[in-house]
């Protein structure tokens, strides 16, 4: 029985690691482009406002954005994702942190807490299969 469920908790991972990317969280999107980014204008998280003003490197010039954002410092760099089909102006980004699948802790630490939650269920499959122990009373 318990050859049955350690099968099973790698067959779990097995598969989770062929559907790999996808099944964690994707790669970042190819509609935006990371890039580090100053703070020109910060926002007190206080104030209602439309977010703080930020200036990158987009295609070898230097734009300005809005970023949704607030509490950051005057000339604090961030990385920002920028849609790549950026016009003119002042353009519409977002913490790269938020972007889809930017995180790369998110599928090592998927695919840990997977492999945990397999050995438990292993563990708790062997530990109801083995029953309750009897106490030896010494005389």
């Amino acid at each position: 029985m318990l050859a049955v469920a350690a099968f099973a908790g790698i067959l779990v991972l097995a598969v989770a690691w062929w559907i790999g990317p996808d099944l964690f969280g994707r790669p970042p999107a190819p509609e935006h482009r990371i890039t580090q980014a100053t703070v020109t204008q910060p926002v007190s998280c206080t104030e209602a406002g439309d977010g703080e003003t930020v200036q990158f490197e987009f295609n070898g010039e230097t734009r300005s954005g809005i970023l949704n954002a607030c509490g950051h410092s005057q000339d604090e760099l961030l990385d920002v994702a920028v849609p790549v089909d950026a016009g003119e102006g002042l353009i519409d980004v977002r913490l790269a942190a938020t972007a889809p699948g930017h995180s790369d802790l998110r599928r090592p630490v998927g695919l840990v807490l997977l492999a945990l939650s397999c050995a438990g269920g292993g563990i708790y499959s062997y530990l109801v299969r083995r029953g309750p122990r009897r106490r030896a009373v010494l005389i």
